[in-house]
């Protein structure tokens, strides 16, 4: 008794392979080939890199938000003053600080003194925000204290002003200048408020990575904050870092309890939840709009198949009647059509790996040949395009493409399944 052979036996992919390399008289069915390979292939290749760039702009933008910004803020609710005015700073921040510092879970809670001046030097002049810091605290900063383009002596702090690299490009400052801070809110004399003008030696020169805060942020001492503020033994908020700032919710609402009455919370989620909302809501448009374009590719495979199945119909009808099943056609074709797309499939992979590995000279090459410019960090917020490969990403677009193509595969595989040898041999 013949025994049945099993599926995708070794004749069905001699087969398959032999369908595939087709010969002059059948080079249509050749290009359909190509170009199915070719479309999965730059379809594969265009998710990844998408899915790479997406990962990569979200955890530039979270670190260089946690690098250099406090994970949670603490502050006082406020009071009335005696000019009816609504006073919001914190006179006993060391006990505050302390109590905060002991819940699990926090690395450090630091007092700040906060304030907006314009600095000047030479006559140029801009706009900065003057956060007031210790220099122990401001050292455990990563983003400011570990900033690879940083210049000038951090330990050098107390006696003199940190300030950002736009601040410093801005008004052409470089370390050991004298700048000026200029408030309005400054002196009390009996003719009125006098503005405040002090003269700071730039010690240190910092880039957090991102254009808007090395743009607008300056570091001054602690107490010389206080001083120039008008701020003698307050602060303004508590800078709070965790340990795991990712999951901030469940651990702000412990700090909250710890500083006590009056007290309320401001997390960085709160300040940036909604740019991070609108990147996912992005990111997922994005997946489902390659995703689409995946379609499309693998749709190329079924044209590929249709005209594969009608170049071949006499050898359908031939294979059939020396015994051939249904079955064992539909693989033929089906393993056509799914190595077309399997092939691609792995061009793409690589092609989308390479380029999120080396986008930074590819980005520089880029930038080069258009002239410069291409990339502004005053729009963009960060100053280069980052990438970052994630295995889940990769085999999310592997998924995608496979499913696709062996799904797109079935129709035309089945069609020439279910072709009647004597229609097909009628004529021949």
């Amino acid at each position: 008794m013949a025994r049945t052979p099993p599926p995708f036996a070794p004749f069905e992919w001699m087969i398959a392979w032999r369908y595939l390399r087709a010969r002059r008289a059948e080079g249509g069915v050749s290009v359909m080939t190509w170009i199915s390979l070719i479309g999965i292939t730059l379809a594969v290749f265009a998710l990844i890199a998408t899915l790479a760039v997406r990962s990569g702009f979200r955890a530039e933008f979270v670190s260089t938000i946690l690098g250099a910004n406090a994970h949670v803020t603490v502050y006082s609710a406020g009071q009335i003053s005696e000019d009816g005015r609504i006073d919001r700073t914190i006179t006993d921040y060391d006990a505050w600080a302390k109590r905060v510092g002991q819940v699990q879970g926090v690395i450090r809670a630091a007092p700040l003194v906060r304030g907006q001046v314009m600095v000047s030097q030479r006559g140029s002049n801009a706009g900065v925000e003057v956060f007031g810091i210790a220099k122990g605290d401001l050292q455990s900063l990563p983003g400011i204290a570990e900033s690879d383009q940083a210049r000038g002596d951090l330990g050098r702090f107390d006696e003199g002003i940190a300030i950002g690299s736009g601040v410093a490009r801005e008004i052409g400052a470089q370390i050991g200048d004298k700048i000026k801070l200029i408030s309005p809110e400054g002196v009390k004399t009996p003719f009125g408020t006098s503005p405040r003008v002090n003269a700071y030696e730039v010690v240190y020169i910092f880039s957090a990575g991102r254009y808007d805060i090395d743009r607008t942020r300056v570091y001054l001492p602690f107490a010389e904050a206080q001083s120039y503020f008008n701020r003698e033994g307050v602060a303004d908020e508590l800078e709070v870092m965790v340990q795991d700032p990712e999951h901030i919710e469940p651990i702000a609402l412990s700090i909250l309890r710890a500083a006590g009455d009056g007290a309320q919370v401001w997390t960085w989620r709160d300040a940036s939840g909604g740019f991070l909302r609108a990147l996912e809501v992005e990111d997922n448009v994005m997946f489902v709009i390659l995703s689409i374009l995946v379609l499309i590719a693998a749709m190329n495979i079924v044209s590929g198949l249709i005209m594969l199945v009608k170049n071949k119909g006499r050898d359908i009808g031939i294979l059939r009647t020396i015994g051939l099943s249904e079955s064992s056609v539909m693989r033929v074709f089906f393993i056509c059509g799914a190595f077309t797309g399997l092939i691609g499939t792995a061009m793409g992979v690589v092609l989308g790996c390479l380029f999120a590995i080396y986008i930074d000279p590819i980005f520089s090459f880029v930038n080069y040949a258009m002239g410069g410019g291409v990339w502004d960090p005053s729009i963009r917020g960060i100053y280069n395009l980052p990438a970052e490969l994630h295995l889940s990403d990769v085999l999310s677009a592997v998924a995608l493409s496979l499913g696709l193509s062996f799904l797109v595969t079935i129709f035309p595989a089945r069609r020439a399944a279910r072709m009647n040898p004597v229609e097909a041999l009628r004529y021949e």
